[in-house]
């Protein structure tokens, strides 16, 4: 998997994590008591869903992506839990979902080649 391949799978991969933070919201909306209840991020959640579902069926994913399309989403899940657990602290810690992301975007960032140490030119 090249560096080309994944930028031309970029909207999946931003469609996927969008997908993941609207449906934690979706989860949360509907059987949180701390957050108000509001239709919005259902509305949102079937939309990302209703656009990855289109952008799958237009293309074929290239070789690689649906791991890195599935930790994308997972950024999405447990971003939205620590964001979550951060605005109402009587939910507990935010440390393990904030610790998942950060590792998940780490290893994200390694698959699409963003960590990848420029060559310096010799003069």
């Amino acid at each position: 998997m090249d560096k080309q391949q994944l930028k031309a799978e970029r909207k999946t991969l931003i469609l996927s994590g969008l997908t993941g933070l609207c449906g934690y919201g979706t989860l949360a909306v509907l059987f949180s008591s701390y957050v108000t209840f509001s239709i919005f991020p259902v509305l949102a959640f079937a939309m990302a869903l209703y656009c990855l579902y289109q952008e799958y069926m237009r293309k074929p994913m290239a070789e690689g992506i649906p791991a890195v399309a599935s930790a994308c989403f997972f950024v999405g899940v447990f971003g939205y839990a620590a964001l979550l657990r951060a605005e109402y602290p009587d939910m507990g810690s935010n440390f393990i979902p904030l610790m998942i992301t950060l590792a998940l975007l780490f290893w994200v960032s390694y698959k699409m080649g963003i960590m990848d140490k420029k060559e310096k030119k010799a003069a």
